[in-house]
């Protein structure tokens, strides 16, 4: 049987996912994002924004449930607690999108991507609400994505 030290299995792994590797006092080695894995990240994360966005405006629920993903460990914190998973949230939505229901136009400002992995990521921006020429909501937006089979989703939401 081969053994593999940690050293060589933290090279494994960084040459799989394309990682830099940088060494720690203690001899750990952690991956670090490359710059292109950052700026593609961006990119991508800016284009599920602007989709989700477009879903939301013309008042397409399940398009804009597309940008979190599928299962019940995703969490969307409130100001009255913490909704566990994509259906729970998709009904706190819903009244939003029912028949009549106003919709507003959503888009997204001030977009920041800080790439924590390959495949997942911190993203801070401030999502605007508006209705003609107002705005009629405006405030920040926390979210950890991950990307799974080539696209990012939402697995955590904090918008106040």
């Amino acid at each position: 049987m081969m053994k593999i030290t940690h050293a060589a299995l933290a090279l494994l792994v960084a040459g799989a996912t394309g990682c830099v590797l940088v060494a720690g006092n203690s001899g750990s080695f952690s991956a670090y994002p490359t710059d292109s894995q950052r700026i593609e990240a961006r990119s991508e994360i800016a284009s599920m924004m602007d989709a989700s966005a477009r879903a939301w405006t013309r008042g397409d629920l399940d398009g804009f449930m597309d940008s979190y993903e599928p299962g019940s460990g995703i969490t969307y914190v409130t100001p009255t607690g913490v909704v566990h998973g994509r259906d729970a949230i998709r009904a706190r939505y819903a009244p939003r999108f029912a028949r009549g229901a106003r919709q507003d136009s959503l888009s997204f400002e001030n977009l920041e991507v800080d790439l924590l992995a390959p495949d997942l990521a911190n993203v801070i921006a401030y999502y605007r609400l508006s209705r003609g020429d107002s705005t009629t909501a405006r405030g920040p937006t926390s979210l950890v994505m991950r990307r799974r089979d080539g696209q990012w989703r939402i697995i955590h939401d904090h918008s106040s």
